[in-house]
């Protein structure tokens, strides 16, 4: 058997993000003896990733973070990376902001290939996103594939002409499905370490971050409680005062502000920010309602992984549709007022407490819809062999 063909994938950095967990997933069902992956970030700090990938036989090498008035010493950097690295059969660039400047340093530096992945329906607000948005605007023409989780996705980055014309290839966010099957014993385990057995749980997975849309989660949230409660601390109309829970997974810059918006709306009692965790697929058993009101998505990797739990999931309507694979998932804007949400959560787990019959189906259902990273993991080690997509 000859040597593994290596695979450069390029990131921000190697911490537990929805990108970052897409391309561990494929990773560790990629045939290491076939096709092995090294990662180039935007970071000089461990990322959580890191231990994992060096114990898979990943390199972890590192250039500058991108900061705009650093543009030439940025090129020089990758250059001098790529005239001393150009063994890879493909270099994957995750990292689509910069991706016009290194996939053609990556090139030109004798690389075979080069693909960017894009992966964000959208940018950030500002002046950042205005040179995201700059330093994309032909980035169609720069790289040999186009790949794209979602079309929202491929229009924001790419552009409508590409997706237009067919320059862009769809490659969902695949995910292990028989891992996140729905365990009942597991979700008594897990609501017992959580100490919230006999509670209604909302759940959220994602980075602290603006397009994620906490602030809005929470709004919702509060709302919810105080219809529970009823005006003025009373009991509610139907009776009950709901023991209504939200539990917040993942990390990032917005977090403190998330908390401190939590203690406003007297709501930090029932609010938990539980950090980031491997073994994500057990916090989903213990929820009972997934919610994710982002502003824009590419595919959102945590809205598979709800409909695997065999989750209802409440999500906002500019997140792709190309993620609905289930009855599981309703649609709502986030134009509406968050009671409109909060009422129409409160009706949905009325008739859900109590009630986890036949969750165990959705892992198969999402599997069957193309979502499960062992069939994706095959279909990407030919194409990373052979430098050829499937249907060339």
């Amino acid at each position: 058997m000859g040597e593994a063909v290596r695979v450069l994938h390029v990131l921000g950095n190697t911490n537990l993000g929805g990108a970052e967990s897409r391309i561990m997933d494929l990773y560790r069902h990629t045939d290491r003896n076939r096709v092995q992956f090294d990662f180039l970030v935007h970071s000089g700090e461990e990322g959580f990733y890191e231990k994992e990938i060096r114990e898979l036989g990943g390199r972890i090498f590192r250039v500058p973070r991108f900061r705009i008035y650093n543009y030439f010493s940025y090129r020089k950097a990758l250059k001098e990376f790529f005239q001393e690295h150009h063994e890879f059969a493909l270099v994957q660039g995750h990292m689509t902001s910069t991706a016009a400047i290194y996939l053609p340093i990556a090139k030109k530096a004798g690389v075979k290939k080069t693909a960017a992945h894009a992966r964000s329906a959208g940018v950030d607000k500002g002046l950042k996103g205005t040179m995201t948005r700059f330093l994309r605007r032909n980035l169609a023409d720069k790289a040999d594939y186009l790949f794209t989780c979602s079309e929202l996705a491929g229009i924001s980055v790419y552009g409508e002409k590409a997706v237009r014309e067919g320059k862009t290839i769809f490659i969902p966010n695949a995910i292990d499905c028989a891992g996140f099957t729905f365990d009942p014993e597991k979700r008594k385990k897990m609501r017992e370490e959580l100490g919230l057995t006999d509670a209604i749980i909302i759940g959220h997975v994602g980075r602290f971050h603006y397009a994620k849309n906490h602030e809005y989660l929470l709004r919702v949230f509060a709302k919810l409680c105080r219809m529970s409660a009823g005006a003025g601390g009373s009991t509610a109309e139907n009776g009950a005062d709901q023991n209504y829970h939200l539990i917040l997974l993942g990390e990032g810059p917005l977090m403190e502000d998330t908390r401190k918006l939590a203690e406003e709306l007297g709501v930090a009692d029932r609010v938990h920010f539980l950090g980031n965790h491997k073994n994500i697929a057990d916090y989903y058993q213990a929820m009972d309602y997934f919610v994710y009101p982002s502003r824009y998505e590419g595919m959102p990797g945590t809205i598979v992984e709800a409909q695997a739990s065999g989750l209802p999931c409440l999500m906002s309507d500019t997140i792709c549709r190309e993620v609905i694979a289930t009855e599981l998932v309703e649609t709502m804007s986030i134009e509406k007022e968050p009671k409109v949400w909060a009422e129409v959560l409160q009706r949905r787990m009325d008739a859900l407490v109590s009630k986890q019959e036949n969750r165990e189906k959705y892992a198969a259902k999402m599997a069957a819809a193309g979502f499960d990273v062992q069939a994706q993991a095959e279909r990407m080690m030919r194409f990373y062999e052979s430098g050829r997509w499937e249907n060339e």
